[in-house]
C-alpha cells in the first residue's frame, strides 16, 4: 500500500446542510433499528466530525438535526416504544435479564417507562417468568448447569457467577444451574 502524499492537502468535507442530515439519517436507519434519542447522537457525531475537519462550529447545526430526528419520529421511521419492544424480545431470546436490558436501551437513549412497559408487555405463556426463559437460554448458549457436558457439580458456583454477573437474581440462577433440562425440550 502506498504512503499518501503529504505535498497534496486533503479537501475538506462539504458543508453541513439539511439534506445532508437527512441522507444521513435515512442511511443510519436502512441499517440500524434506533431510538429517537441515538439517533440524534450519531447525527451529532458526524456533525462534530465535519465540522472539525471544517473549523466550524457544530452549535449552529443542533436545531437541523432536531429537525431531523423530529422528523424521522413523525414519520415512523424512529418509534422509541416499537424499537425498546423488539430490543426486549431480541435480548431476552439471547439470555438477557431484566437488569442488563434496562441498562442497555437507557445507554441507547430510552426513557425509563418506554423500558418498563417494555419489560411488562412481553408476550408469551402467561404462567412462564421471562426471567427464568432468559436466565435458562443463556445457560443453554453458554453450556452452564443441566447444559454442561459432564460432570457439573464442581462448576457449580462458577455457573451461578456467570449468571448473577448477566444480571439474574440468585433464586433464579440456583433454578437453572440446579434445574434440569426438561422445560426446554433439550
Amino acid at each position: 500500500m502506498t504512503e499518501p502524499n503529504p505535498k497534496i492537502a486533503r479537501r475538506p468535507p462539504r458543508k453541513v446542510t439539511p439534506a445532508y442530515l437527512q441522507r444521513a439519517a435515512l442511511a443510519y436507519l436502512e441499517r440500524y433499528a434506533s431510538s429517537a434519542e441515538n439517533l440524534r447522537r450519531v447525527l451529532r457525531r458526524k456533525v462534530e466530525k465535519r465540522c472539525r475537519l471544517r473549523g466550524e462550529d457544530p452549535a449552529e447545526f443542533l436545531e437541523a438535526i432536531d429537525a431531523v430526528v423530529e422528523g424521522s419520529v413523525r414519520s415512523g421511521l424512529v418509534d422509541d416504544v416499537r424499537y425498546a419492544e423488539a430490543r426486549v424480545a431480541s435480548l431476552r431470546r439471547r439470555g438477557g435479564s431484566a437488569r442488563a436490558i434496562r441498562a442497555k436501551l437507557t445507554l441507547k437513549g430510552v426513557d425509563r417507562e418506554t423500558i418498563a412497559a417494555a419489560l411488562e408487555g412481553e408476550a408469551g405463556d402467561p404462567d412462564a417468568d421471562p426471567e427464568e426463559e432468559a436466565a435458562r437460554a443463556l445457560a443453554r448458549r453458554r453450556r452452564l448447569g443441566p447444559f454442561r457436558p459432564g460432570e457439573r457439580a464442581p462448576h457449580r458456583d462458577r455457573d451461578l457467577a456467570v449468571l448473577a454477573r448477566a444480571g439474574f437474581s440468585y433464586p433464579v440462577a440456583r433454578r437453572v444451574v440446579d434445574g434440569g433440562r426438561e422445560p426446554d425440550g433439550g
